[in-house]
């Protein structure tokens, strides 16, 4: 039995013009008895034409999407556009305003809760109604991510191989086109339940970055995803203009799980190589120090393969298990 989604849109979604305003989702608790979970939306329609989703704050402590988001959305006018664009700056709303990767009402990571349930928990809802309500109207999709407190990234955009080449080239030229210093074809270890998974099912045109981490962001990184999502959207039909290339266009791939560096130790965790680097098979890229006591040799931590490092470890005490570094192939310039 399909239950009927329990949040509701407080805007007209298909309504000529600029509309701000929220899905609200019912949520009873203690300092609330009849209280909501309201989640910023944007709706800006013009005519006919394409539909663009645009969504950030999928982990609530990735804040280059959210920046962009909430910047584009009290800026674009509709006149300046020929279709419609639906904006979620915040999709995980209740990790967003906790600056968690995870929601602090159930501990739900977003990104593993698709396709959701109109009668599950709070994030279970919102995976739900994003899915069921919001991503078939989209013909573009593109949902930021970055490195949130725990990783940073080389900034990229990035797609998959799918199994249907005619949709994964439309993946790629989008990603392209978004124009971030990288792209990447990109190796997830376990797409279960990622919004990802359930879009590029659903035949969309989707696109997802990484534009940093360390649960912040900079001048720089902002300007990158500020100038990939106009270029994303032009890329759509559904703003005019040129597309803006950057100076530096880097084509990367994670062809195997080899690629991956997690670690074996819980410590002090010294970074050896910096972000964007290239390394051999066999250099050192990190040490771990055990921090019980002192006169313990480090744990040193080589390269499993050349590359470039595109991921590292962002703390300075790394647990076991942790992903330290992520080495990708440099394929194209």
């Amino acid at each position: 039995m399909t239950h009927a989604s329990p949040i509701t849109p407080t805007i007209p979604l298909d309504t000529d013009g600029v509309f701000h305003g929220f899905l609200k989702l019912p949520y009873s608790r203690d300092d609330s008895a009849w209280g909501a979970v309201m989640i910023p939306i944007t709706v800006i329609k013009n005519g006919t034409g394409p539909t663009a989703l645009l969504t950030g704050g999928n982990h609530g402590d990735e804040y280059e999407g959210p920046v962009s988001l909430f910047k584009l959305a009290s800026n674009l006018a509709a006149t300046e556009i020929s279709g419609r664009i639906i904006i979620l700056p915040a999709m995980n709303y209740p990790a967003f305003k906790n600056a968690s990767r995870t929601s602090p009402i159930d501990k739900g990571n977003l990104n593993r809760s698709f396709p959701g349930r109109a009668n599950g928990t709070v994030t279970e809802k919102i995976a739900d109604y994003v899915l069921r309500y919001l991503v078939p109207e989209a013909d573009f999709v593109l949902d930021m991510h970055s490195g949130g407190k725990t990783l940073d990234f080389v900034p990229f955009a990035a797609v998959h191989v799918l199994p249907d080449k005619k949709q994964e080239a439309a993946c790629v030229a989008a990603m392209r086109a978004f124009g971030a210093p990288y792209s990447m074809m990109m190796l997830e270890l376990d797409s279960v339940g990622m919004f990802d998974t359930v879009v590029e099912e659903a035949g969309k045109t989707f696109v997802t970055t990484e534009l940093g981490g360390g649960g912040s962001t900079g001048a720089q990184r902002v300007a990158i995803t500020d100038r990939g999502v106009r270029n994303f959207l032009i890329h759509a039909g559904i703003v005019s203009g040129e597309i803006e290339h950057p100076d530096q266009a880097v084509m990367l791939d994670m062809p195997d799980d080899t690629c991956f560096v997690a670690s074996e130790n819980t410590g002090l965790f010294e970074p050896c190589v910096d972000l964007g680097e290239m390394v051999k098979a066999g250099d050192i890229i990190a040490r771990v120090y055990d921090t019980e006591r002192t006169g313990i040799p480090a744990t040193v931590y080589t390269a499993p393969r050349g590359g470039i490092l595109s991921c590292r470890h962002y703390p300075g005490l790394i647990k076991t298990g942790d992903c330290l570094a992520v080495i990708a192939d440099v394929v194209a310039a």
